[in-house]
């Protein structure tokens, strides 16, 4: 916490989640009273466990009472719809509800993602850019971050996704030409990011971007991959025309490799400057090749 800065209660939503868990532990080093609100209600170190289902407006409201927060942070995400757990339900009637319990004076961070567009033909994106703008209208001291793929130790892109795609065959496979854009974004530089954002009343009314040091193609992120796993198989493009039938007719398996959201996603690419963010929180701006090894290397069994 800066030398300004006072102790502020934080309420923050998704918190067992990969990015709540490195935003609750910034929060606590910096000497807040953090409140951890999850479905399960599983305590973190230094912070208070809160039952919370974004989706169901009771709960929100208990936890919201009980925490008595002077800030909410809200993080909740799904990049997969399952079952009732649809973009929509999470990302629009969870925003909605997490808005109305909200105290009127509370100051409001909201997790949005690059891209997010009311009139994007991704769901995910769509429902995104419908959360931004009921949180707009909300009449709140709100700021909107808008992160690319966010990666470190535990994510589920570089972590899973990435490495089942490069790892899965003796070829990889790479869509289209593989030159759309991404800029990934270190876990800590979006914690730094939120917990600023807190200590920066002068930050409320401002949507930001946030994206890392590098620009990478897809095909350079497959190669950054294979490099940190030490491998070197072929990668072999898939032309875009033969994806458009095989996308649909995937999401006929109970677990499909690529959803038809994720896959419009990645044909879009998922990039911007780092400016204003990494100059207005100080972000040290963490680079995915140093990182890919940590976060590729095998969990130790569990003893």
């Amino acid at each position: 916490m800066s030398a300004t800065a006072r102790s502020i209660r934080v309420l923050v939503t998704g918190a067992t989640g990969f990015v709540g868990q490195a935003l609750v532990r910034e929060l606590v080093s910096r000497g807040h009273t953090v409140f951890a609100g999850s479905r399960s209600g599983g305590a973190l170190p230094g912070a208070t466990g809160l039952r919370l289902d974004v989706t169901d407006p009771g709960s929100v409201l208990r936890a919201v009472g009980e925490a008595d927060p002077e800030a909410v942070v809200h993080l909740v995400g799904i990049i997969q719809e399952e079952g009732t757990q649809t973009f929509r339900r999470v990302h629009v009637e969870g925003t909605r509800n997490v808005l109305a319990a909200t105290p009127r004076q509370a100051r409001y961070l909201h997790m949005s993602a690059l891209g997010a567009d009311e009139a994007s033909a991704s769901r995910y994106s769509a429902s995104k850019g419908e959360a931004e703008r009921l949180v707009r209208e909300s009449g709140r001291a709100w700021t909107i971050f808008r992160p690319s793929l966010i990666f470190g130790v535990g994510d589920d892109f570089f972590g899973r996704v990435l490495r089942e795609l490069v790892t899965a065959a003796p070829i990889v496979p790479q869509i289209g030409d593989g030159h759309f854009p991404f800029r990934p974004v270190s876990v800590e530089d979006v914690a730094l990011a939120f917990a600023g954002a807190l200590e920066r009343p002068e930050t409320a009314g401002h949507t930001y971007a946030l994206t890392g040091p590098e620009e990478f193609t897809f095909r350079a992120l497959l190669e950054e991959e294979q490099a940190a796993l030490g491998q070197r198989r072929p990668i072999v493009p898939v032309p875009l025309a033969l994806m458009n039938l095989a996308v649909p007719l995937m999401q006929l398996l109970p677990h499909p490799p690529i959803t038809r959201d994720q896959y419009l996603m990645l044909k879009a690419g998922n990039t911007a400057p780092n400016e204003p963010a990494r100059t207005v929180f100080g972000l040290p701006m963490h680079r995915l090749r140093e990182r890919l090894p940590e976060i590729l290397r095998p969990s130790e069994p569990a003893h």
